[in-house]
């Protein structure tokens, strides 16, 4: 006689497994070596372990791929329907399961950004020390996102407003010798040269004027006159180094020139090192590039000016994550 069909045990879900489904519900994509660094501390097997159980209980799917591709994790209903059960989803703009399955479903080209945000995200976690702690790192873009001046075409005196969303924003905490604790503010741009460098130039005069508005004050409550004491800086990732000069030299040509509130790094450098001494900021291309052939033009009045240069290979001086 044939043996009774058994049924295999569902795993009970842990406070890890549903840290990870909340990452998930965040991101919308994730790889596997993303979750093993975020959420197991670097150990593989057990992530792989662990993330196969949760794709056999149908809280995790796994996107098509060719068999030469990494695979790519995104949320599934039934992960989305706990979280919603457990009030886990409460603080994020309330979207319906067939909304959350259209974020998931994206172009190859949009894949390929989303998956550097993640990359840039987990450098950041692995980098945390006792001097660095990572408190936040969110990567939903309407969480952060905000509308800001343009800047005013020739003859007028206002530039329209525009939504700018972030890719990703960053809290840290630095505690320094006497034991004092200060809060960092970071917005991330991660670039694959697909945006001219006057779309990033318009995006930073924004920032500029997110700044200047006291629009980061008014969010954790303060006034906007109050507006000094919520500093924050725009981290832009490029992938080559010559991109990276090109905008530190573009950046500086804006009207106002943006000095220090963009630093930039290119990608391979940011997944090394991120709170490292490796960031340059337009300030730092500016002195390196004095009286040379790459030495940046003065800025143009008007705003951001149209048809600036493109600037070199110079280099510019590396700064550590260290903002007052």
């Amino acid at each position: 006689m044939p043996g009774a069909r058994t049924t295999r045990a569902e795993a009970e879900l842990q406070k890890r497994d549903l840290a990870i489904l909340q990452g998930l519900f965040e991101s919308r994509l994730m790889t596997l070596n993303h979750i093993t660094h975020l959420f197991f501390n670097g150990h593989s097997e057990a992530a792989k372990k662990r993330i196969q159980r949760l794709k056999q209980d149908r809280y995790i799917r796994e996107r098509a791929r060719r068999v030469y591709q990494s695979s790519i994790l995104h949320l599934s209903r039934r992960a989305f329907a706990t979280l919603s059960e457990r009030g886990m989803l409460s603080e994020y703009p309330q979207l319906a399961w067939n909304q959350l399955e259209d974020r998931a479903k994206v172009s190859e080209l949009t894949l390929r950004h989303e998956i550097q945000v993640v990359d840039v995200k987990t450098a950041f976690s692995r980098a945390s020390t006792s001097h660095f702690e990572l408190i936040e790192f969110s990567t939903w873009p309407l969480l952060y996102q905000f509308e800001a001046a343009q800047p005013a075409p020739p003859g007028t005196y206002q530039g329209a407003r525009v939504l700018i969303k972030p890719d990703g924003f960053v809290r840290l905490h630095e505690e320094y010798q006497e034991g004092d604790v200060f809060e960092h503010f970071l917005f991330l741009e991660v670039d694959r040269s697909t945006e001219s460098r006057e779309t990033l130039a318009r995006r930073a005069f924004g920032y500029q004027d997110f700044y200047r508005c006291g629009g980061l004050a008014i969010r954790y409550g303060a006034t906007r006159e109050a507006y000094k004491d919520f500093p924050f800086r725009v981290l832009m990732v490029f992938l080559t180094e010559e991109r990276r000069n090109n905008m530190a030299e573009r950046l500086l040509q804006n009207d106002p020139p943006v000095l220090t509130m963009v630093w930039l790094i290119t990608f391979s450098e940011v997944i090394t090192d991120p709170l490292g001494a490796i960031w340059m900021r337009p300030l730092d291309y500016r002195e390196i590039t004095k009286d040379t052939l790459y030495e940046s033009e003065p800025a143009a009045h008007g705003g951001v000016p149209a048809g600036a240069g493109a600037g070199g290979n110079g280099g510019g001086r590396a700064q550590e994550i260290e903002l007052v």
